[in-house]
């Protein structure tokens, strides 16, 4: 649904923001109007005055996509700018491209503050890992030395035994159930010619377990917060999994810690001993 007042008073806003300099128009010497006039904007909007000017009077009809679109570049909007006009329009903004491995300086600065002893992954919305700590090296890997398709953890769970070797066999079925659905709410919010699209079609070709799983359509199914991992030099260990989503990026940086006084705690004090002594 539309809000008027809402989008009224963010045009009005950005419009005044603007000045005439910014979009390569001449001051002029006689400029009274805080940032543009209404005519300027219009004008770059590629629209009539009288269309923009009932917006931010909150009257006129429910512009349509396309026109918010041509107003968001009409009025330079960042994309977070860009997506906020969308939602007051009533309108799903568009979706960002999702295959890119760029991390924020933000996410990184927080990456880089984990001690040693903080197993942690930097990854994609389809289980791509682009950074670990050492520890999570030691824990489960080195996960980002895989390429093609079999980057992505959900690719691998169905096509490489080793994958399912990390977590004991009672876990396999939910993490089977949860990769299909996560990868078919990905493909839905990227479209039929994304990434995760190309990831499915590959999966239904080379997995008998993926096919049937997909054809349940399950959807919504979500990590455990306690995850079990099964290391071959010191046994099970249950670590809890704390996700942090970058708002800007389809990145998230998953940090796993242990109950402090608990055998996994000191199962991964141990395992980051061995890491330490083994990379020296």
């Amino acid at each position: 649904m539309i809000d008027r007042a809402g989008l009224a008073e963010f045009l009005r806003r950005r419009r005044e923001a603007l000045q005439p300099e910014d979009v390569g128009l001449p001051r002029g010497q006689r400029r009274r109007t805080s940032g543009l006039r209404r005519e300027e904007v219009a004008a770059l909007c590629h629209m009539s005055t009288d269309y923009y000017s009932r917006l931010e009077r909150e009257r006129g009809p429910r512009p349509s996509e396309q026109m918010i679109a041509a107003m968001a570049q009409g009025l330079h909007l960042s994309r977070d700018e860009r997506d906020h006009l969308f939602r007051l329009a009533g309108h799903q903004p568009p979706t960002r491209a999702a295959d890119s491995d760029y991390v924020s300086p933000g996410m990184l600065r927080i990456f880089d503050r984990l001690t040693d002893d903080t197993p942690a992954e930097i990854v994609t919305e389809l289980g791509e890992t682009l950074r670990q700590t050492p520890l999570g090296v030691a824990l489960v890997g080195d996960l980002s030395r895989f390429t093609g398709p079999s980057r992505s953890i959900g690719y691998r769970w169905f096509t490489d035994p080793a994958a399912r070797a990390l977590h004991p066999p009672e876990d396999h079925q939910f993490y089977s159930r949860m990769y299909v659905s996560g990868l078919r709410s990905v493909l839905t919010r990227r479209g039929p010619e994304s990434k995760a699209a190309r990831l499915a079609e590959l999966l239904n070709a080379e997995s008998a377990q993926f096919r049937v799983l997909w054809n349940e359509h399950e959807v919504g199914i979500v990590p455990h917060e306690v995850k079990r991992y099964l290391h071959p030099a010191v046994g099970l260990l249950e670590l809890n999994c704390q996700i942090l989503q970058d708002s800007a990026q389809s990145n998230s940086l998953l940090v796993y810690t242990a109950v402090p006084g608990s055998e996994s705690y000191e199962k991964l004090q141990l395992l980051s001993a061995v890491g330490v002594a083994s990379s020296v």
